[in-house]
């Protein structure tokens, strides 16, 4: 199981949407069940802290832990970010089994947050006051407040649900990351047993781009909420860009502010190692691959207009390094950061898993939800529905 979940009280009430993945308990010894609806309920029933009878509680109560109730409307918050407000509503059983699954992520967010306050590591109002300045600090004032009110969230939530990331990441710290060590060895005996994984075959260029469209994306989220709808636009936003970059702004920032790449924008426009072959024609533009073979590493692209599937676009692009075919060495600093990037993980992501099994021994969880489903085999229409209406989409730019 993962403890790192999609919820923001673990990973940061930031402005992305919240990814849908979740994970799931082994059923083990149990039957058969037909619903996999109800076999989700049945997991979080008997997921929890031994029996629990059931006891009288509000119909707008889904769960509670040790006293601390979570209400519906906290559920279908979560839930509504999880949903494309663009796409297909989801079936009853798909809507439900969502909205267990975050429900038992805001049930392991509540444990890990009374352990940090039974363990002294609260966030203080000075950490939740620098985290919110930090968030907001990309935005002008209006476009943080557009943020906030396309999202129905105020600012008192924002600040509610950072003083419970930055808690509960404190008592991670402590309880978790603290007690992870990696050796030479390790790093060693891994290179040894994954020598392939660090043979390289052929050139690769490690690549950045900013993508500028001139039509709207309803997908778009770059940090500006910035999108050119047409090629005055465009042309505009990329004159824009090209003087900022000439001024000596940051590729990476420029990128998760402006791209127009819902892929890349939020990680600075780095689209990772691209091997020689992969920017042959058709998968790329001649262009594109032109221009990459002239740049050195560090270097930036001027802009260039690019004819795909979906029309006409424009790309400023980085080489941000190139690495040469062969086997590279345990000396090499990258391998070796890349092999301690992969045992931490491991490890964190064991550890995280046996502490939450822990803290959950120690509590007293009754899952309301879980009990209405198994109850009604799988049939809660009236739970399924949202009684929040989805985010509101950003209008078209004038």
């Amino acid at each position: 199981m993962k403890l790192l979940r999609s919820c923001p009280s673990i990973q940061g009430p930031s402005f992305r949407a919240l990814t849908r993945a979740a994970a799931r308990l082994p059923l083990l010894a149990l039957p058969v069940v037909a619903s996999p609806v109800v076999a989700l309920a049945i997991v979080a029933l008997f997921g929890g802290a031994g029996c629990n009878k059931p006891t009288p509680h509000a119909a707008d109560v889904w769960a509670v832990v040790n006293g601390t109730e979570i209400k519906r409307d906290e559920v279908e918050k979560y839930y509504r970010t999880r949903v494309n407000p663009e796409g297909q509503e989801p079936s009853q059983e798909e809507a439900l089994s969502l909205k267990l699954n975050v429900l038992d992520e805001l049930i392991n967010n509540e444990i890990l947050l009374e352990r940090a306050k039974k363990l002294n590591l609260e966030a203080t109002d000075g950490e939740v006051e620098d985290k919110f300045t930090e968030l907001k600090s990309p935005y002008t004032e209006d476009e943080f407040q557009r943020q906030l009110n396309e999202r129905r969230v105020s600012v008192s939530d924002l600040k509610r649900d950072l003083r419970r990331q930055l808690s509960i990441q404190k008592l991670l710290n402590r309880e978790v990351v603290a007690k992870i060590s990696i050796t030479d060895q390790d790093v060693t005996d891994f290179y040894n047993s994954n020598k392939a994984q660090f043979n390289v075959a052929e050139p690769q260029y490690r690549i950045a781009q900013i993508l500028v469209t001139p039509r709207k994306d309803p997908g778009l989220r770059n940090r500006k909420n910035d999108d050119a709808v047409d090629e005055a636009q465009a042309q505009r936003k990329i004159k824009m860009l090209v003087d900022r970059l000439n001024s000596g702004a940051d590729f990476a920032i420029l990128a998760t502010d402006y791209s127009e790449d819902v892929n890349t924008s939020a990680n600075g426009g780095d689209l990772g190692y691209v091997p020689e072959s992969g920017l042959n024609p058709p998968q790329v533009d001649p262009l594109l691959k032109k221009t990459i073979m002239g740049l050195k590493p560090g270097q930036v692209s001027p802009p260039i207009q690019v004819r795909d599937r979906d029309g006409i676009s424009y790309r400023i692009l980085k080489l941000i390094t190139r690495e040469s075919p062969g086997l590279r060495g345990i000396s090499d600093p990258q391998v070796q950061q890349t092999i301690r990037d992969t045992l931490r993980n491991r490890k964190e992501q064991l550890l995280r898993a046996a502490y939450l099994a822990i803290a959950r021994d120690e509590v007293h969880v009754n899952n309301y939800l879980a009990q209405q489903v198994i109850e009604a085999a799988g049939k809660l229409p009236e739970a399924a529905k949202s009684t929040l209406p989805p985010p509101k989409q950003q209008p078209v730019q004038p």
